[in-house]
């Protein structure tokens, strides 16, 4: 089999003191994502789509909250070396697919600078990897602000 399909999803609490980061993009808010990392559910959706494409698990076995090693890390650094470990595999990305889920803030006019941050990281172009960004029309954990969420699709090629 020369393709291969993941998906991932991660949701993370909103909390202050924190700053939000998606994409690998800081967005200026009142709250940002509670986590062992920089809490950046969008990257951390893409490489547990990217893992679960190999059957190489999630991004808590790589990178364990358990781990100090990987308190407050860049997600963007993580996302390097998953990318690596397929790269090193035989596989590459042919696309991404992403959606984000949040009442607020609105990310909208930040969705360009996350993909071509994510495509510098990625060595890809950035038409092959799609984000959207949508509301959960104030329904669930999301709807309430009380956290934000994103899922993921990847298709893989052997290389």
């Amino acid at each position: 089999m020369n393709i291969r399909i993941g998906n991932g999803y991660d949701i993370h609490r909103l909390g202050t003191g924190r700053p939000l980061i998606l994409g690998g993009i800081n967005i200026p808010h009142e709250l940002g994502l509670l986590g062992h990392s920089d809490a950046d559910v969008l990257v951390h959706a893409m490489m547990d789509a990217m893992l679960g494409a190999l059957s190489l698990g999630d991004i808590g076995h790589y990178f364990p909250p358990t781990d100090d090693r990987w308190k407050g890390a860049d997600s963007l650094d993580l996302l390097a070396q998953v990318d690596r470990l397929i790269k090193d595999k035989g596989w590459q990305i042919g696309n991404i697919d992403s959606t984000i889920i949040a009442e607020r803030p609105k990310l909208k006019p930040y969705l360009p600078q996350m993909r071509d941050r994510l495509s510098a990281i990625l060595k890809i172009e950035g038409d092959r990897i799609g984000i959207k960004a949508t509301t959960n029309e104030k329904l669930g954990p999301t709807g309430r602000e009380e956290g934000i969420a994103a899922y993921a699709v990847v298709l893989l090629t052997r290389s």
